[in-house]
C-alpha cells in the first residue's frame, strides 16, 4: 500500500511539474526560413500570390496528391481563398491572402480545423538581392495553454521549419525555371 501511495504521489508531482512548465511557456510562437532565389521579385510574389500556381511549389502538396483543394471565386492576390481537406499530415483547413503588395510581400491567414484547430498569421516578405530576391516566409500564431503542453514536446520550430525549407526549395527551382524561360524568350527577340 506504502508503493503505491509513493507511486500515485510521484505521479501527481510529474503532472503538476509539467502543469507548472507549461504555464511558464510563451503565449505565442513564431516559426521562419529564408532563401534567396535568383528571380526577379515579381516574379516570385507571382508564385505565392496565386494559390492555383502553389501545386509547383508547396511542400504539402506532394505529401498527400490526393488532397481536395477547393479554390474561392478569387484564387490570386488580397481577399483569395483556399481550402483543403487531406490526409493526417495535412490535415485540414482554410488560407485566406489579406494583404498582397507586389512585388514585396503575400500576408496569409492560416486557419486549421484538423489535426487540431489553430489560427496562424503567414507572411512572405520578398527584398530585392542583385539579380535575385530574398524570401522570407513566417508563421506566427498563439500558443493557448493546452498548445503548451503538447509544444513541450514538439518542436513547431522543427517541424514546420523543415516544411518550410522544402517549400522555399521548391519555390526557388519554379522561379528559377520561370525567370530562364522569360530570359530565353528575350534573348530570341
Amino acid at each position: 500500500m506504502k508503493i503505491v501511495k509513493i507511486a500515485l504521489l510521484a505521479v501527481a508531482a510529474g503532472v503538476a511539474a509539467i502543469l507548472l512548465i507549461a504555464a511558464t511557456r510563451p503565449d505565442t510562437f513564431t516559426v521562419q526560413r529564408s532563401a534567396t532565389i535568383q528571380a526577379p521579385a515579381q516574379t516570385v510574389h507571382a508564385l505565392i500570390e496565386d494559390f492555383k500556381r502553389w501545386d509547383a511549389w508547396s511542400p504539402w502538396e506532394k505529401k498527400d496528391p490526393a488532397m481536395k483543394r477547393t479554390f474561392g471565386a478569387i484564387t490570386r492576390g488580397k481577399g483569395a481563398t483556399y481550402a483543403w481537406e487531406g490526409n493526417g499530415e495535412v490535415g485540414q483547413g482554410r488560407m485566406e491572402i489579406v494583404d498582397s503588395v507586389s512585388p514585396s510581400k503575400v500576408a496569409i491567414q492560416l486557419d486549421f480545423v484538423e489535426p487540431f484547430e489553430t489560427h496562424s498569421s503567414v507572411l512572405f516578405a520578398l527584398v530585392p538581392s542583385g539579380q535575385g530576391t530574398d524570401v522570407t516566409w513566417t508563421m506566427q500564431g498563439g500558443v493557448p495553454y493546452l498548445a503548451k503542453i503538447v509544444h513541450m514536446f514538439l518542436d513547431m520550430d522543427r517541424m514546420v521549419g523543415k516544411d518550410f525549407e522544402t517549400g522555399l526549395a521548391n519555390l526557388k527551382l519554379a522561379a528559377e525555371r520561370q525567370a530562364a524561360g522569360a530570359a530565353n524568350v528575350e534573348t530570341k527577340r
